[in-house]
């Protein structure tokens, strides 16, 4: 089994990174396999609305001028995945967010690719701002239909500068708590998808409230 993380955060080794670490930490003991991508430092474009996914149905936005079609095949082959966001202006940051506009609604309107996977989320903050920015992550995650893992308290770790969230021993615990039931739902459900069939996925119903 695999996850893969993706870290929203333009700093490489900042305190987004370390949290997920600590995340991959635990799933690594538990056997599965993790993976790092860096999303905050490239060039991200947002959703042109174009419905050009939409009418392809081959799982691939329409722009190839960026990396946001190689993710959403690394999230399709991957068991779990993992969001990691900066708080800017109490909110995920840009690019983070750009990347999974895309990459989620090529996801629903290709059959829900990313559907009854293993997901969840963290942020990491200087002080404030970090659960609307773990609560707009995980709306992502509870649109595909994916299974949510949580933790002993909100996703969320503090430190301003490269590494204070090494103070942060309650945010730790979190993280830790996080990789541990992430790692056990993928367990789960690896062992008893046999015993148990999945349910069918459902045609969108669409419901439109002006006339």
């Amino acid at each position: 089994m695999k996850v893969v993380g993706f870290n929203g955060s333009p700093n490489k080794k900042g305190n987004t990174a370390g949290a997920m670490k600590i995340v991959f930490e635990q799933l690594e003991k538990s056997g599965i396999e993790t993976e790092m991508i860096q999303v905050g430092r490239e060039k991200i474009r947002g959703c042109m609305a174009c419905h050009a996914c939409v009418k392809s149905q081959d799982g691939t936005c329409i722009f190839n001028d960026d990396p946001v079609n190689e993710w959403i095949q690394k999230m399709v082959e991957a068991d779990g995945i993992l969001f990691g966001s900066p708080v800017h202006f109490s909110g995920v940051g840009g690019t983070m967010k750009s990347f999974l506009d895309r990459a989620f609604f090529v996801a629903s309107v290709n059959g829900g690719l990313f559907r009854h996977k293993v997901g969840t989320s963290v942020a990491a903050v200087r002080r404030s701002g970090g659960i609307p920015t773990v609560d707009a992550l995980n709306k992502f995650i509870s649109y595909a239909e994916m299974i949510m893992p949580a933790s002993n308290y909100w996703n969320v770790i503090h430190g301003r500068v490269p590494g204070e969230m090494e103070q942060d021993e309650e945010g730790k615990q979190i993280m830790e708590v996080l990789g541990m039931n992430m790692a056990w739902i993928m367990k789960i459900i690896e062992h008893g998808k046999e015993q148990i069939p999945a349910p069918e996925p459902v045609t969108k119903t669409w419901t439109h409230f002006i006339h």
